[in-house]
């Protein structure tokens, strides 16, 4: 919950949410539904809910997740194009999209040496 982010901090939650899936599996899929945004960042989505992430936080979040965890699939959902008429939540959308896929990169790399 949201709640928990905001008593605990990011760094906090991180480390028992990356700890529970390492504990749990070996691969990871990761699915991010759009409106984990707050709706000022991602206003075309089915369910809007006010109160949720700011993108940096969120961009943050799942390059963490990238590296730390071997992901082996990333989807973006929710995100409703005709209700979007400033492309806010389709940037936001590709911006997470290209950010895993960064982190992909950038351990394959390190992991190459």
């Amino acid at each position: 919950m949201m709640q928990e982010f905001w008593e605990r901090g990011t760094k906090a939650v991180m480390r028992d949410v990356i700890a529970a899936a390492k504990a749990k599996a070996d691969k990871v899929y990761i699915s991010i539904d759009i409106d984990v945004l707050d709706p000022g960042f991602a206003p075309a989505t089915g369910t809007p809910e006010p109160g949720g992430f700011a993108p940096i936080d969120l961009l943050r979040i799942v390059r963490q997740l990238v590296l730390e965890l071997d992901v082996v699939a990333f989807d973006v959902m929710e995100v409703a194009p005709p209700y979007d008429h400033a492309d806010i939540t389709v940037n936001n959308a590709h911006r997470l999209i290209w950010e895993a896929l960064a982190a992909m990169s950038a351990k394959a790399r390190d992991a190459a040496g």
